[in-house]
């Protein structure tokens, strides 16, 4: 049996959402750990780090006044405001990335997937994270043992908002247990890697093969 051919794919953008501690972060983190040929885009933010946080791992933290620049200049190919902060995506590392074939994971809200499915639809995969119910959701942001009541409560009141953007994405995962979750997530990522539009590589692949039928 000879050996696997290798054939050439545009790389993919990857777009979990969620409301906030519904574990998408959680998810992302074990799909970059398990996954060599994927990679996290890491935004820039005006927000200050929480505990743990390394700048330029989990964000490239800046000023309010460089973030305005890289938006101005069109450096940034999706940005939001979320809880009074600023979150963005630098463009060409992510344009880079894909050339190349390596997928880039984004954990954005609905406003940033909108902005990516409008400038590069065609590469993009949005995959909605629902918790399994309004009570664990709660829980899980009171377990945080980070945030204030007031912070809870209002990321509780802007989770309605957030889910009731599910129907805009192409796929839905319930995250009521973490392993089926994750396989499931595994399971989109491999069929999306397959998509023939992807594969740039198939027809000098084919062809190559024809010529020795």
């Amino acid at each position: 049996m000879g050996d696997t051919p290798t054939i050439k794919r545009r790389g993919l953008l990857l777009v979990l959402s969620s409301p906030s501690g519904a574990g998408k972060t959680t998810i992302a983190r074990r799909l970059i750990d398990a996954d060599p040929d994927i990679s996290m885009s890491v935004s820039v933010t005006t927000r200050k780090p929480r505990p743990g946080e390394v700048d330029g791992r989990d964000y490239n933290f800046i000023e309010a006044d460089a973030f305005k620049r890289m938006a101005d200049e069109n450096e940034l190919i999706e940005w939001a405001q979320v809880f009074g902060n600023l979150y963005g995506t630098p463009r060409t590392p992510v344009e880079a990335a894909i050339e190349r074939g390596q997928d880039v994971l984004f954990d954005i809200d609905w406003q940033g997937a909108q902005q990516l499915s409008e400038k590069m639809k065609h590469d993009v995969v949005r995959v909605f994270i629902l918790p399994p119910s309004a009570d664990s959701l709660e829980q899980r942001l009171r377990s945080r043992a980070q945030d204030p009541d007031d912070v809870v409560r209002r990321r509780m009141d802007a989770a309605a908002d957030e889910i009731s953007h599910w129907p805009e994405y192409d796929y839905v995962i319930v995250n009521s247990d973490l392993p089926t979750s994750m396989e499931g997530l595994t399971a989109i990522l491999a069929a999306e890697r397959l998509r023939r539009d992807r594969l740039n590589g198939l027809t000098a692949f084919v062809r190559e093969m024809q010529s020795h039928l």
